[in-house]
């Protein structure tokens, strides 16, 4: 989708160094998104370095409270304590505030969308729309598309996470862990408590009172809200893998209706933002190395799950980075 010809915009972009404001950049050029005049706002120790923007160097400042007069649209992707403390700033400065935190996913007087799924909602907004969690994100990609032709009950999950989900301190740490291990040197972990070379960490986020993380709980809570759902289930396990970029999903999920795979394939075949890629004779199914860098995510090994009444059972690949963050705050961006 492609904004009005004729008119351009003012926008700001809070956390511009990390990785998914660079990926912001990344997106606005691709899209042709009309700005008229960027901001790039980060931390003071970030300030008065240069970004290249469509070919113009642009210098960062830093963040203050009034860093949004004169500012239509403000992307925050700077961490929820960031986001509670400014986006009230920018909203009443008159940005409409495109949020990528978790600090008001469940307020109901914010719209939480996914544009594919329910677009609708941004008309709702006070001047503030939450972007949801990168791999509920990912995984509703798959998931609503079967609904609307089978109505979801609940599921069952696994996440496959990669680490630049954690930030750029994670993807070096994998990288060093690598090089330690092959050099058998001893292996040093601080971003994550254990090491995640060659290892997995079935602890994404911090650990809930009923032994789920908030990561793992954000599917169901999520889940309902933009799917309009507020009795969907979902028992999901996160877990951190060794992989630099792109999320997966293994899911189980039941059905109120009779399913089949054929009307299954139909559907995924149609749906906006995936490609279903699932050959599984020819080798063919979604990888996070060939998702990576990629707009749509990824669905195959769609079967009869074999436990579950009116059950399917798929695997779902995207990038956390595009459609788990900044791809998906663009579209935001586009609908209003």
């Amino acid at each position: 989708m492609q904004p009005p010809v004729g008119k351009s915009y003012h926008i700001a972009i809070v956390g511009a160094t990390g990785a998914v404001g660079l990926e912001l950049l990344d997106v606005l050029t691709r899209r042709g998104f009309p700005v008229q005049k960027l901001r790039l706002l980060a931390s003071g120790r970030s300030a008065g370095k240069r970004i290249s923007f469509r070919g113009e160097e642009l210098i960062i400042e830093e963040l203050r409270e009034d860093s949004f007069r004169g500012i239509d649209m403000a992307f925050f992707s700077a961490g929820g304590d960031i986001s509670r403390r400014y986006v009230p700033l920018a909203a009443a400065a008159g940005a409409v505030v495109i949020d990528n935190s978790s600090a008001f996913r469940m307020d109901p007087q914010v719209p939480l969308v996914i544009p594919e799924i329910n677009g609708a909602d941004v008309k709702q907004h006070r001047g503030i729309v939450a972007n949801p969690n990168c791999t509920t994100a990912v995984t509703l990609m798959a998931l609503y598309p079967l609904h609307l032709a089978f109505g979801v009950r609940r599921i069952f999950a696994s996440s496959y996470q990669a680490v630049s989900g954690t930030g750029a301190r994670a993807i070096e740490e994998l990288r060093r862990q690598v090089a330690e291990t092959n050099s058998g040197a001893p292996v040093t972990a601080e971003v994550y408590p254990h090491p995640i070379a060659f290892n997995v960490l079935p602890h994404v986020d911090s650990f809930l009172a009923n032994g789920y993380t908030k990561e793992e709980m954000k599917m169901q809570n999520e889940g309902r809200r933009i799917m309009h759902l507020p009795d969907f289930r979902a028992s999901v396990t996160c877990v951190r893998v060794p992989v630099y970029r792109a999320h997966s999903v293994a899911v189980s999920a039941e059905f109120e209706r009779p399913v089949s795979v054929d009307e299954a394939r139909e559907v995924l075949a149609k749906a906006p933002g995936v490609d279903l890629l699932d050959e599984p004779q020819r080798n063919l199914y979604p990888m996070p190395l060939d998702a990576a860098g990629k707009d749509n995510c990824q669905v195959g090994r769609v079967r009869l799950d074999c436990a579950l009444e009116n059950g399917l059972a798929f695997w779902i690949s995207g990038d956390q980075l595009l459609k788990g963050a900044a791809l998906n705050a663009v579209q935001i961006a586009e609908l209003l």
